[in-house]
């Protein structure tokens, strides 16, 4: 026995090495395969599609790149080849051998973009289920608006009213939600007033560097006044420049002895990079004392942090004065009361990407509103007359002096998982943060001699989770928030994204999203604290409420030249806060929480770039709103069944943007059918409905050399002479010729 078990023992070891041997070389080798994606300029394409597949075509890995471009597999495929796909943008493939991989997605006729605020992560719109509009460095460069209320004029589903010429009091509505249900932030830094407002007279285009816009309720991600929609604003970076600064600058004039201005100087190195613009606009206005001036600083500073982390330094200042005249259209202007504001945003923070599947950020910031509204001297009544008709009483003229001081201090954390794990699980990212808002008011009436100061504390927590397949796109989320005043609330929010078909051919991708969403807005602080018997402020008042959902479809075609969207959108705003009569003989009223109004429409955006050096656009909303709730059920204008305020049924875009040589242009259209408006009781018949107007602006740039260009600029081509609202007259056709220089 003993003799068989040594034979055995030394057979083992001969055969043993050789066992080994057939494993090693029997065994598919495991090899890593990396890289980045990247577009035609250089910049990182997040959320990529990447394939390796044999040369049967047979995939044995896959995932989707990062927010930073990068992938990362391990695949047992011997002369492999790594593919990658994204809507929007060409394919391309690499063999698996290439070292690096650095594949180059190049940018489709109707290119993609990338949007941050639908998630808090970066990702294709194509993947969010976001009713989003994007304006992208190249938009901005092409349409050369100083204002941004400008700007978002033709975005799908949005009514900007002004108050006659720029400068004047701008508010934005958004698929039939009021002006103070859009959440505005600037690189994350929530800018609103304590209770939502936010008025765009004086907020520039200067020195930024994309807009985003996103359509619905988005309290899951943001919290109150993300009602209706968020507009994000983003600062221009300093990109690397070996050390020598990148300087561009501007100056152009015209019409109304307009003025306007820009420089700003950027560079960086591998670990530091900065940015700093300066504007000043200047213009006299079609009215007397409607002159307008304004100034913009802006500063982006980073700091590399070791080889994961940035910190970054934000510094932005507005500065307007401008007159306000009134009623012109009615009557003769006040010839002194004027409006000044100074809104100051500074933020410091930190990015810290620990490794490829954990990311975290944090941030404090404090932004605030200085605004003073003075009219001191008596100027003399007079009786109103619009188109034929006459007022049926004299208007005078009503002294003011006011100040309001409003600060908001925010801090906020965020952590971003990612676990990628291939196969039917697909790719998985979750998301958790959380927020804080100190909210500080003070206001001083000089005239009557009073004076309040309020202060407000919220805190919210919210968590996210997305998961991405190749056809099936799907994101759940939900915030908790809770308010000083009405306490604690929740908000959820989920989308669902469907490759219905996949691009083969001349018709192209056809694309199904859904979502649907709850979002909240406390009240202001004249709602909760206001003195006054006539408007007595409630502490007890309940958040204004929003529900919102969506249904849409894309469609691309002619080999991605054409693209076409439809969505329907369904809000429900309520629990509305509005002021109810206590005491009808001497009108005294307080706030309560009364309203309820529906706004249903249909959404289409078209566009089309054949070939050639033309790209097409347009759009077009209908929008219909019912007031089903309000504290005066029988008035004419917000009673029951009637039109919300404001709010046209129908509006629309149309442009076209060109390059051809040296020459690049843009023409856009903005049309406004009928809305409700009113003049208050001033004339009989009163005037309830605005008719509405169309206007046209156009662009164009001459590149003299190669670092000078020469610009025109026409706005309001057709001269179209309207009141928007009753009462205020916009400017005519404004020309604006100017010169560009970039080294």
């Amino acid at each position: 026995m003993y003799s068989r078990l040594r034979r055995l023992a030394a057979a083992c070891r001969l055969v043993a090495p050789a066992i080994l041997l057939f494993t090693v070389f029997a065994r598919p080798a495991s090899a890593d395969v990396a890289g980045t994606i990247v577009d035609q300029s250089g910049r990182v394409v997040p959320r990529a599609y990447i394939r390796v597949v044999d040369g049967t075509g047979a995939e044995s890995a896959a995932q989707f790149a990062d927010e930073l471009g990068r992938f990362d597999l391990k695949t047992t495929a011997s002369g492999c080849r790594v593919e990658a796909t994204l809507t929007g943008f060409l394919p391309a493939s690499a063999p698996c051998a290439a070292e690096p991989i650095r594949l180059v997605l190049r940018v489709a006729p109707i290119e993609e973009t990338t949007v941050v605020s639908a998630t808090r992560t970066e990702a294709p719109t194509s993947q969010v289920g976001a009713s989003a509009t994007v304006f992208t460095a190249q938009d901005l460069e092409r349409r050369r608006l100083p204002l941004l209320a400008d700007l978002l004029a033709g975005t799908p589903g949005a009514m900007v009213v002004r108050s006659g010429a720029p400068g004047g009091l701008t508010s934005l509505f958004v698929r039939g939600g009021e002006s103070d249900y859009n959440k505005v932030l600037l690189d994350g830094v929530p800018l609103n007033e304590p209770g939502g407002a936010f008025y765009l007279n004086n907020l520039t285009t200067e020195n930024l560097e994309r807009i985003e816009i996103l359509r619905g309720a988005y309290s899951s991600l943001f919290g109150s006044d993300a009602m209706g929609s968020v507009i994000q604003l983003f600062t221009r970076r300093g990109a690397s420049t070996g050390g020598r600064p990148h300087f561009s600058g501007e100056i152009d004039g015209g019409t109304y002895d307009t003025f306007h201005a820009n420089a700003a100087v950027s560079g960086g190195s591998e670990r530091f990079d900065y940015n700093f613009g300066a504007a000043r606009l200047d213009t006299d206005n079609r009215v007397t004392n409607s002159a307008l001036g304004n100034t913009t600083l802006s500063a982006n500073v980073g700091v590399g942090l070791g080889g994961r982390a940035t910190l970054r330094f934000l510094g932005r200042a507005e500065r307007e004065h401008t007159g306000t005249p009134g009623t012109t259209a009615f009557g003769r202007p006040d010839l002194d009361a004027f409006f000044d504001r100074h809104d100051n945003v500074f933020s410091v923070s930190l990015d810290d990407q620990v490794n490829r599947q954990f990311r975290q950020r944090g941030g404090y910031s404090i932004t605030s509103s200085h605004q003073q509204s003075t009219n001191l001297v008596q100027d003399p009544g007079y009786t109103a007359t619009f188109e034929g008709q006459v007022a049926l009483y004299p208007s005078s003229d009503y002294l003011n002096d006011s100040r309001s001081n409003f600060d908001r201090h925010h801090a906020g954390y965020q952590a971003d998982w990612r676990m990628t794990t291939g196969g039917p699980g697909g790719d998985q990212i979750l998301t958790l943060l959380a927020d804080w808002d100190g909210e500080r008011v003070h206001q001083h009436d000089l005239l009557a001699a009073t004076e309040t100061r309020n202060s407000r504390d919220n805190v919210g927590a919210a968590a996210q989770y997305q998961l991405l397949w190749p056809r099936v796109f799907v994101t759940l989320g939900g915030r908790i928030e809770h308010n000083g005043n009405f306490g604690a609330a929740a908000v959820p929010r989920g989308t669902v994204v469907f490759v219905a078909r996949e691009s083969a051919g001349a018709f192209g991708e056809t694309r199904i999203k859904a979502s649907g969403g709850t979002g909240i807005k406390e009240p202001s602080m004249l709602e909760s604290f206001s003195l006054s018997p006539y408007f007595l402020g409630n502490p007890d008042l309940k958040p204004e409420r929003s529900r919102s959902f969506e249904v849409g479809v894309e469609q691309r075609a002619a080999r991605d030249r054409a693209k076409v969207e439809v969505t329907y959108f369904d809000n429900r705003f309520r629990d509305i806060i509005t002021v109810v009569t206590t005491n009808p003989s001497t009108f005294e009223g307080q706030y309560a929480n009364v309203g309820l109004t529906l706004a249903r429409g249909l959404e289409t955006v078209v566009q089309v770039a054949p070939p050639g050096p033309v790209v097409l656009r347009g759009g077009y909303t209908l929008l219909d709103s019912e007031i089903l709730e309000s504290a005066s059920p029988t008035h004419p204008l917000f009673g029951l069944g009637q039109q919300a305020f404001r709010r046209p049924r129908h509006s629309g875009s149309a442009g076209v943007a060109f390059s051809w040589k040296r020459v690049d242009g843009d023409l856009n259209g903005v049309f406004i059918g009928s809305f409700v408006d009113s003049d208050f009781g001033l004339f009989d018949p009163p005037l309830v409905t605005n008719p509405g107007h169309t206007t046209w602006d156009g662009r164009v740039a001459v590149r003299l050399t190669p670092a000078l260009t020469g610009t025109l600029a026409i706005d309001n081509i057709g001269n179209a002479d309207y009141s928007e609202p009753f009462g205020y007259q916009p400017l005519l056709r404004t020309i604006r010729v100017g010169l560009r220089v970039a080294f």
